[in-house]
């Protein structure tokens, strides 16, 4: 119904925002990663969804198209609603999402509040050609089997008794410093470096 709306910002939080438009105030519920975007701003356009409910009607606001396109493709999942939603777009960028998709990422969506393994498989297998046919080749170019070796190779740390939490985040580090065509054993060799 709504593309998107150009206004005069009168209230805003981390989660909605008043956009002031030829003297009508619309009330638009926002993600974090759109309020980072306009947190500074006083005028903005903002790219819109219209959510229709039984009992509601909401307005949804993002910052870029891109943002809105990927808010309509996860609430096109089943048992995905606009706040889950939100709540992934608000945890992860837009790229970020994408990547987790295309790479099946199970476990990044699982660090998002309400999406358990069962939820992150569905957005994968639904969303994963749509989303493949609509981003730049960086994101597909690193490869599914990336993620697959970061897996194995966290699992060998853990097995051999250090702590998932501190791991992790070493790990991560030494893959987006790394090779994309590095195999399990150098990627613990490369983490077991940095722990001397």
């Amino acid at each position: 119904m709504y593309a998107y709306i150009t206004g005069k910002i009168t209230y805003k939080s981390p989660t909605d925002v008043y956009l002031e438009t030829h003297g009508i105030g619309y009330h638009i519920h926002i993600s974090l990663n759109t309020y980072s975007e306009i947190e500074k701003l006083d005028e903005v356009k903002l790219f819109t969804h219209f959510h229709v409910k039984e009992d509601s009607q909401l307005l949804y606001g993002f910052f870029t198209k891109e943002e809105k396109e990927l808010f309509q493709l996860l609430i096109s999942v089943s048992g995905i609603g606009p706040n889950t939603a939100r709540v992934v777009l608000s945890s992860m960028k837009p790229p970020e999402v994408q990547k987790a998709i295309v790479h099946e990422d199970v476990y990044t969506f699982n660090k998002v509040k309400g999406i358990g393994p069962k939820t992150a498989k569905l957005i994968i297998l639904e969303l994963k050609d749509k989303v493949i046919k609509n981003v730049d080749g960086p994101i597909i170019s690193i490869g599914a089997n990336h993620n697959t070796n970061r897996n194995e190779a966290l699992s060998a740390l853990i097995a051999l008794g250090f702590p998932k939490m501190s791991i992790e985040k070493m790990l991560d580090k030494v893959i987006s410093q790394s090779d994309p065509t590095a195999n399990v054993e150098n990627l613990i060799k490369e983490v077991l470096k940095q722990l001397r």
